[in-house]
């Protein structure tokens, strides 16, 4: 038996662990992490500008690390002065050692952190939801602002599991099979008898820092893949996240599933993106 090679066990990995993808379009500057309770993953800091951080359907309720100073706190008020008068809040404490600022949106459960100083050393932070810690290394890199979203597969399908009866369960089980075949079909050499394969190479308008060309379009089994490939044709290093390319195709149909070979690129490197839609027009 052939075994796959170890980027297509990655992506069948990730693929195995979605039922679908309903993700709204997103912005260019936008990190989707997946995460899991004490493992660390890395994503970029803007050194120019406040990086959010949010978990993907759920809140943020703690952070550590080394902070300089931080605004999720109320400041604390002085003892009442003689005569009654309440005393002055107390500017919050900094720890001169600190390496980032943060700032909280208490309502939305998200924070807003900046790096202090000229250094290059990674910032490690630790992210606390109501469910599990995540441990982030963030390399600090002269980009715009943007977003870093930590999603956690395994409290998502616990939610799931808690909530779906089991013929839905089997249903999305099923759909998730159907899924990683096509995957399976688009990143290997071997397609099956069932799924029509046409070569295309055709240039597909993306962002002015990428190349972007769809390579092969697979049809078959109520399903229609799109394999792309990507260059980072810019000088700094890019992010990819997948609801980057949950967008409008020739053949038409939803998105039901988007996977990405390598989500980190150098100047010059290159990527493949697989795009699988349901019912699509023939």
């Amino acid at each position: 038996m052939r075994v796959p090679n170890p980027s297509l066990r990655r992506l069948t990995a990730a693929l195995a662990a979605m039922s679908a993808l309903a993700a709204a379009p997103a912005a260019q500057a936008l990190q989707l992490l997946d995460a899991s309770d004490g493992v660390a993953i890395e994503a970029i800091l803007s050194i120019r500008e406040p990086t959010r951080i949010r978990i993907e359907e759920g809140r943020i309720v703690d952070v550590f690390g080394n902070i300089y100073a931080s605004g999720c706190m109320p400041p604390p008020v002085l003892p009442a002065q003689p005569g009654g008068v309440p005393g002055a809040g107390v500017t919050p404490a900094v720890n001169p050692a600190g390496e980032v600022v943060i700032e909280c949106d208490r309502e939305k459960g998200e924070i807003y952190v900046r790096p202090i100083g000229e250094g290059t050393k990674p910032v490690n932070l630790f992210v606390s939801s109501a469910q599990a810690t995540y441990t982030l290394l963030l390399r600090r890199a002269d980009t715009p602002a943007d977003t870093i979203v930590i999603r956690d597969r395994s409290v998502a399908e616990k939610k799931i599991a808690q909530s779906s009866p089991c013929p839905a369960a089997n249903g999305a089980a099923s759909h998730v099979r159907g899924l990683k075949a096509m995957l399976v079909a688009m990143a290997g050499e071997q397609v099956p008898s069932d799924i029509a394969v046409k070569d295309i190479e055709q240039p597909v308008v993306l962002w002015r820092e990428a190349h972007f060309q769809l390579e092969r379009s697979y049809r078959g089994r109520g399903l229609v893949g799109e394999r792309y490939r990507l260059q980072n044709v810019s000088d700094k290093p890019m992010v990819l996240a997948e609801p980057e390319f949950d967008r409008a195709g020739d053949a038409g149909g939803e998105v039901a599933a988007i996977a990405i070979e390598r989500h980190k690129l150098r100047p010059g490197e290159k990527t493949r993106v697989f795009v699988i839609r349901q019912g699509a027009r023939p």
